[in-house]
């Protein structure tokens, strides 16, 4: 699956959507849903949350292994996938579409600080040499 343009990434394979409200949703990569496998178990953020940039906010269980989320920016989370919490397999299905959180950053600039699309593949292409 190629990474669509439209989003920013994170070295530790997070996606974020910059959304018509001036929020952020995350997700995790679908190469990052290929590394881990079937997903079993999401615990989100709790809206309301600050979070510093790069701080660890959530985590995904898998069948094979448990993997941090980190937040792609500082900000304070504004809501959480509560889908999530009976179908944790919607990270596998669509990667793109299954946000995990969703954050209004303290300062909407940091988004230039992600990578766009090509530079996270270059990224996922170097970690698997």
């Amino acid at each position: 699956m190629s990474n669509p343009t439209d989003l920013k990434y994170t070295a530790s394979h997070e996606w974020v959507k910059a959304e018509p409200d001036g929020t952020l949703s995350v997700g995790i990569t679908d190469h990052a849903q290929e590394l881990l496998g079937d997903m079993v178990f999401v615990e989100c953020p709790a809206a309301g949350r600050v979070l510093k940039a790069g701080e660890e906010c959530a985590v995904v269980e898998s069948v094979k292994a448990a993997a941090d989320v980190y937040a792609p920016v500082a900000g304070t989370v504004t809501a959480a996938n509560a889908e999530l919490d009976g179908a944790p397999q919607k990270l596998n299905e669509d990667p793109y579409g299954a946000w995990i959180f969703r954050m209004k950053p303290a300062n909407a600039a940091d988004l230039g600080n992600l990578m766009d699309a090509a530079a996270y593949q270059a990224h996922v292409d170097s970690e698997s040499h």
